[in-house]
């Protein structure tokens, strides 16, 4: 992690940086599993509503009220490769994200790519997911939620495909998971394969913070997204269907312990797929912000730790960049955490 803030604002394409390979998957190691579904966490909301967007011939008054935000979001990523050789993680902050494709939606792209085996794998998706997902069709003038989940779920079957021919030609075979927000409009979709995670922070009054009875602010943790590890049952179906086994290590073949990534171009024939899972959301003023972390960071943090330690710093009116790198130097520093860890943190400031 450097001191410096690594907000890509001014820059219009992903941040890539260049590290060495640390070594095969036999020195890949993966922190105990921290539960998904964090006990001072509510239900997500229904999926987002298409009702607004069900006439693609509206008027022009109506695609500029759904062009409306309400919101403004910062957003900053800090990176520490902690004891590891190596970051073999990648990252993407892309505040406007239409890139070759404008128009009237707000388009704005977050993702972490944790790689594992090397770090080929991430810096391909890194690269190429976000223009895969874009080209797919996802909206750019209304939004519509089933269009957007089908480009982002082609997005990533697009990029896996590609990057398993260039793995195939350049040798390599690493892999790597991924967690990714796009905000469409005022609709937040979230896309996540393997152990990566999303966390929302919702306040539990519709007007804004509830305060407790010793006038600290309530703020709820919600995992968006759903690991993907070998040793989980539908994951371990999938595996064992496809010819793979689980070891009693849990690892898929004794080796691999998530079980959708990226790459991994040794494993896809036993079960490792890149399909993700997509929820959506409409933001409201409960959403305060999203912290995207690899499994370095959650492998120290709860999600309700992680959420009433980054909401304490905003408090106290720090930029979101500083709240970023305090984050990641907490994980590192205090926390021991051995391994690469990288957060985003998605500030919304509602108008």
């Amino acid at each position: 992690m450097t001191d410096e803030s690594n907000s890509s604002a001014k820059n219009k394409k992903p941040n890539v940086e260049s590290n060495n390979e640390f070594g095969d998957y036999g020195s890949v190691s993966k922190k105990p599993r921290i539960d998904a579904f964090d006990d001072n966490q509510e239900e997500l909301r229904p999926e987002a509503s298409n009702e607004k967007n069900s006439n693609e011939n509206g008027s022009s008054e109506d695609k500029e009220q759904n062009q409306e935000v309400g919101f403004e979001i910062e957003a900053e990523v800090a990176e520490d490769k902690g004891s590891r050789h190596t970051m073999e993680d990648a990252w993407v902050v892309l505040p406007d994200a239409s890139l070759d494709f404008p128009g009237k939606l707000r388009c704005a792209h977050y993702a972490i790519y944790d790689g594992h085996g090397g770090r080929l794998a991430a810096e391909y998706a890194q690269k190429h997911l976000h223009t895969n997902v874009l080209s797919a069709g996802l909206p750019r003038e209304l939004l519509d939620v089933k269009t957007a989940k089908k480009a982002i779920l082609d997005g990533f079957r697009r990029t896996d495909e590609s990057l398993l021919q260039e793995s195939a030609t350049g040798g390599w075979q690493d892999g790597a998971t991924a967690v990714c927000v796009w905000v469409l409009g005022q609709t937040v979709f979230v896309a996540n394969i393997g152990d990566a995670k999303a966390v929302v922070a919702r306040s539990s009054t519709a007007d804004g913070l509830q305060n407790t009875s010793d006038g600290a602010s309530l703020l709820k943790a919600i995992v968006l997204t759903r690991e993907h590890k070998a040793i989980y049952p539908q994951e371990r179906v999938r595996i064992q269907k496809a010819g793979g086994s689980v070891s009693s290590n849990g690892r898929l073949q004794g080796r691999l312990e998530v079980s959708r990534a990226f790459g991994d171009r040794q494993f896809k024939k036993v079960g490792v797929v890149a399909t993700p899972d997509i929820h959506s959301f409409d933001l409201t003023e409960r959403d305060h912000f999203i912290i995207l972390g690899c499994d370095g960071l959650w492998g120290v943090f709860g999600p309700s730790d992680a959420v009433q330690f980054v909401h304490k710093l905003l408090k106290e009116s720090l930029p979101v960049a500083a709240v970023s790198r305090r984050l990641v130097r907490e994980a590192i520093r205090e926390r021991r955490c051995k391994d690469n860890c990288t957060a985003i943190v998605i500030a919304f400031k509602h108008k």
